[in-house]
């Protein structure tokens, strides 16, 4: 008698819901992005200027516009600070006057070094100050700045010209050239975290890609196209997507090895090249970094031992892949029953049917609710039936009551006919009623 089972899924040559994610966030991985950030200061020269405490006018007639951006000494912008527009051409005189009564506006820094304001036309001359800064002192200035009624006209404040480092005392001089030698090895990391992010992105859509590469397919041939060739067209996309994502995180761990997620992920690419050593040694990599991290990421964490789990499972090292995927469920408790969901189907592909329904046990154990391990536990032990004197299936203890329960779960599921056609031929009635399972106690 014919078997009476339709290809199961996990025979078509997919990995089931195998996680491809991950980024460098340029300060540690997650889930935060890898991105470093450095925090630069350094203490400005003050020069001395005549004290004053004189408001503020407003403008009352005409005015022009001006507007600028600061840069500190070590060529960042500076991000805080005020700028004072002193009026140079009609300064006022008389009891209590001083210089600073001729200030027509003080204008805000914002965070990008950015200034803009208006006052009445005239010639000034144009001081930055740093936060907190007194009024009797100056950072920088600059001379002569006219504005002009109905003009908007730019004063650039840039503290890194080397007349003004030169006019810093020694010390300073030396503090900036440290920092700025700090600075510039930091923007050069940053530029690689950068590149490696977008190299992250790139392989995220692959492996997206990878996956829906059967669908591609189809909708590239027509659907009348032969299986042969709709199978061959699937391996190409597959090889293609999963060898770009392989050239890229070979280049991206060797210039950035520490970073695990990019092992990680040079090891799922290998997987889906069936290079199995190399997955291997490249996911035991990323468990060595992994281990000797001061924050490890879960996530990684349970890609690897995952990947290793399929490895061994695929070479029938049945012990190590248990072993692999519960270290996985372990780590990540929250892609728990995924791992052991994918230990089943893996298995159901190298044709484990034992350790098929032992895995398919776990995963029901992790999580009852999810209908495709009841599926595969059945169909592991479907090759256990006996024909009886009346020619039908008798099934295996715990067959039917899997089967069963894939119906309660997915009564309209992509096995859902195939099951029934199971049944139907066994020595047990088709339960063809659907009741909603209840939710599981907390």
């Amino acid at each position: 008698m014919k078997k009476p089972l339709a290809p199961c899924e996990a025979h078509s040559g997919k990995r089931m819901n195998i996680e491809h994610a991950g980024s460098l966030d340029p300060a540690a991985p997650k889930e935060k992005k890898m991105k470093r950030t450095i925090s630069l200061w350094l203490g400005l020269v003050a020069f001395a200027l005549l004290p004053a405490l004189a408001q503020t006018p407003a403008p009352t007639g005409p005015t022009g516009k001006i507007h600028g951006h600061v840069t500190n000494p070590t060529g960042a912008p500076q991000k805080d600070g005020t700028v004072s527009l002193v009026r140079l051409d009609r300064a006022a005189s008389g009891p209590g006057a001083s210089a600073m009564t001729s200030v027509r506006g003080v204008l805000t820094l914002n965070e990008n070094g950015d200034y803009s304001g208006e006052a009445e036309p005239g010639m000034y001359k144009v001081v930055f100050r740093t936060a907190g800064m007194g009024t009797d002192k100056e950072a920088d200035h600059l001379e002569n700045i006219r504005i002009e009624v109905n003009q908007d006209v730019a004063a650039d404040i840039d503290m890194s010209r080397k007349e003004y480092v030169d006019a810093l005392p020694a010390d300073q001089r030396k503090q900036l050239e440290d920092l700025r030698k700090h600075n510039s090895e930091a923007m050069k990391v940053n530029e690689v975290i950068k590149n490696l992010n977008a190299d992250l992105k790139t392989a995220t859509q692959d492996f997206k890609d990878a996956d829906a590469a059967h669908a591609t397919a189809v909708q590239t041939l027509g659907a009348a196209a032969a299986k042969a060739d709709v199978d061959a067209k699937e391996t190409e996309i597959r090889t293609a997507k999963y060898t770009e994502v392989e050239t890229l995180m070979l280049k991206d761990s060797a210039a950035k090895p520490d970073a695990s997620i990019l092992w990680a992920q040079l090891g799922q690419a290998q997987l889906g090249l069936k290079k199995y050593d190399d997955a291997e040694t490249t996911y035991k990599k990323t468990l060595e970094i992994e281990a000797a991290a001061k924050k490890p990421n879960p996530a990684v964490q349970g890609m690897a031992q995952s990947g290793l789990g399929e490895i061994y499972a695929r070479a029938g090292k049945v012990p190590e892949a248990n072993t692999a995927y519960d270290a996985a469920a372990k780590v990540n408790p929250a892609q728990g029953s995924m791992y052991l969901k994918n230990e089943a189907v893996i298995f159901s592909q190298v044709g484990n049917a034992d350790a098929q329904v032992a895995a398919a046990d776990e995963a029901i154990l992790a999580d009852p609710t999810q209908a495709l391990p009841y599926y595969l536990k059945g169909q592991g032990l479907i090759g256990k039936a006996t024909v009886d004197a009346s020619g039908r299936y008798v099934l295996p203890p715990g067959c039917a009551e899997a089967y069963q329960k894939y119906l309660d779960l997915a009564p309209t599921g992509p096995y859902a006919g195939d099951v029934k056609g199971i049944l139907a031929q066994a020595a047990t009635k088709v339960d063809t009623t659907y009741k909603a399972p209840k939710p599981p106690k907390k």
